[in-house]
């Protein structure tokens, strides 16, 4: 118990009660005082979730100084630390930071295939091994330091403006406070984008006020189910039981497989107990337990808790996963498979952190809804134009534990989609960009940007955003849309969400580019699990289409050209014409060399050009940047004098 003389006690009864704390424990050499730690830096991120380690390596290799402050002993969150080291969809779009660590994960296994281990993803890797990448990834990085075991305590703010934030080591001996330029939230759940009370949205939206035919009647607070991930291990042979859970109900899991079927009013399964757990088979004989409806999916709202009221409440998700585990082990006869022991530096060998599936959303300068996913061309704010990130995986919502959530969600069929950047930026708030699953989304569209890949790339996007803004001492609601954009495919990125066009081909960035303008669309096909957008290179292009979105921008009128149905080869040369302010005639030769060099044949100017062809010929001629826009995606007005 602390004492005080009463000295010092009558001195302080009439000061606050934090005041009082503090002195009693400067008073009573017993009790260690807690040490101040300020440090200034170029950009913060906050938290070293899979945004934020992606954030935070590509800030430093735009040269700013970068500081990483992770409350954990791991890098990247729910890919690492939640264990959920299974990748849902961008198998065929390999973007930037996200594509670098499959490689990664490629050499460490000996390729593709020897990861291809479970049914639920195309890449499924050990957590551990994930980390290590992480680090070693971080390590290179000379501009990058990464500092472990500090929580969040508050956000430094100043009127509208962030300053920076402040932190706690988990020991609880050491407070840091960290000033920087530019704030980057990569929490898991939006922690410091409620600290600064910037406006966000919580819970799903009624179909009313979204427009989106979801059945969802009324707004509301809930969120997804969360699940605390276990690994299983194969050792080959009998292994002891864990402890019995309290309250263990192998009842509960009745319906998790077809080899454990009795209450007839539950669905029946579609799968039994083998290919329950070869779904998240990964490489070395382990299982990542992530198993929904009657598995160890769990109904928890932590979101608006303080730090350590949600360590309380997250037992109840740890108990719901041991059970599961217990149900494996003796009731489904898995004798030889229990918890893995090198994987997670827990005591209970269960995840470092829980799989969120929702945060916070952000109060965005835009606000992508289904329909921005589903008809991207036809809304009224062309938001693909923006694109910093790219995601094929459909809408995927867990809401089966709570009763109250509306049980049969309506969903568009989508194509693969972009994410704009404008989601990222608060209107009004300086200095600080919103990374992880805390983007400026519906709760409907959350359910596919949520996933690994696309938050990989939300805060490569993120580091590239705030690197940017030190860079040009600009705030980063300032920075350029296509300045962002080409730095990110610079770095391997990917702003639109076209299939036939691999990176290896010499035209990637070009049909990247003039698919970013809409002088030409892609074709969004809705696939299942791994849905597509094509850019079709070998396609003619329509005139009237091009011409409806060329004119927006130079509203000269145009002669002797709609007279083709399909663009000619000349007829591109005009509209080069124009970038250029050159003559049509005098582009001729010049072009006619480079068709060549393009890889092209048949220079033929009454032939109608390919896609592909038009992409590498405007882009020549800077239609990217000539065609520039705003964080909404309307083209800004510039003079063609």
């Amino acid at each position: 118990m602390v004492k005080c003389s009463n000295d010092v006690m009558k001195k302080i009864m009439k000061q606050t009660k934090f005041i009082i704390i503090i002195l009693c424990l400067v008073s009573d050499p017993l009790i260690a005082q807690v040490t101040k730690k300020v440090v200034h830096t170029d950009v913060i991120v906050v938290g070293g979730s899979a945004s934020g380690i992606a954030a935070g390596i590509q800030a430093a290799r735009m040269g700013v100084a970068t500081l990483i402050v992770e409350p954990t002993t791991w890098l990247g969150g729910m890919i690492t630390a939640a264990g959920v080291s299974a990748f849902d969809g961008n198998h065929l779009l390999p973007a930037g930071i996200f594509g670098e660590f499959r490689n990664q994960l490629y050499k460490v296994y000996g390729g593709p295939k020897q990861v291809e281990t479970g049914w639920v993803s195309n890449t499924l890797f050990e957590p551990h091994i994930g980390d290590s990448i992480f680090k070693s990834m971080a390590a290179k990085e000379k501009k990058l330091q990464v500092q472990y075991n500090y929580i969040f305590k508050e956000a430094i703010v100043d009127g509208l403006t962030i300053l920076g934030a402040k932190f706690i080591s988990t020991n609880r001996e050491t407070e840091l406070w960290v000033y920087a330029k530019r704030t980057i939230d990569a929490t898991e759940l939006g922690d410091v984008m409620a600290s600064a009370k910037i406006p966000y949205s919580l819970g799903m939206e009624s179909y009313k006020k979204t427009g989106e035919n979801v059945h969802v009647p009324t707004t509301n607070d809930i969120i997804q189910d969360i699940t605390y991930v276990a690994i299983l291990k194969d050792f080959g042979t009998p292994q002891p039981l864990i402890e019995r859970p309290a309250n263990y109900d192998s009842t509960e899991f009745d319906a998790s497989n077809s080899d454990f079927y009795f209450n007839s009013a539950r669905k029946k399964p579609g799968v039994n107990a083998r290919k329950m757990l070869d779904y998240g088979k990964m490489p070395k004989g382990k299982y990542m337990l992530n198993w929904p409806i009657f598995g160890n999916d769990i109904y928890l709202n932590v979101i608006e808790q303080d730090y350590a009221t949600r360590e309380k409440e997250l037992e109840k998700a740890k108990q719901q996963t041991l059970r599961f585990v217990y149900f494996i082990q003796k009731d489904l006869g898995f004798k030889n498979y229990a918890l893995a022991k090198d994987e997670f530096p827990t005591k209970d060998k269960l995840a470092l952190v829980p799989y969120y599936r929702e945060s916070r959303r952000l109060k965005g300068v835009v606000r992508m809804k289904i329909q921005n996913i589903a008809t991207p061309y036809d809304t009224e704010q062309p938001l693909y134009r923006t694109g910093i990130a790219v995601g094929d995986y459909p809408i995927d919502h867990h809401h089966k534990k709570n009763g109250a959530a509306p049980q049969q969600l309506d969903f568009y069929p989508v194509p693969s989609f972009n994410i704009a950047l404008g989601t990222l930026i608060p209107p009004q708030n300086k200095n600080i960009i919103i990374a992880e699953k805390s983007i400026s989304v519906s709760n409907i569209v959350n359910g596919t940007t949520r996933l690994q890949p696309c938050v990989l790339q939300i805060g490569q996007a993120a580091g590239m955003l705030a690197a940017l803004s030190v860079l040009h001492k600009m705030a980063p609601i300032n920075v350029p849309v296509r300045l962002v954009q080409e730095k990110l495919l610079e770095g391997g990125s990917y702003i639109m969400p076209y299939v036939d066009i691999e990176k290896t081909n010499m035209h990637f960035v070009a049909a990247q580019k003039l698919g970013a303008t809409g002088l030409v669309q892609g074709k969004g096909v809705s696939m299942g699990w791994a849905n597509k957008t094509f850019f079709n290179p070998n396609d003619s292009v329509p005139m009237a289409h091009f011409l409806a979105t060329w004119s927006t921008k130079f509203p000269k009128e145009i002669k002797n050209l709609t007279k083709h149905e399909a663009m000619t080869i000349g007829d591109a040369l005009y509209f080069a014409a124009q970038l250029t302010k050159q003559n049509q005639i005098q582009l001729i030769n010049s072009v006619k060399i480079k068709w060549v060099q393009w890889g092209f044949s048949n220079f033929d100017l009454e032939r109608p050009i390919h896609r592909i062809e038009l992409a590498a010929l405007l882009n020549e001629y800077n239609v990217f940047n000539l065609f520039s826009v705003n964080l909404k995606g309307d083209f800004i007005k510039t003079s063609n004098k």
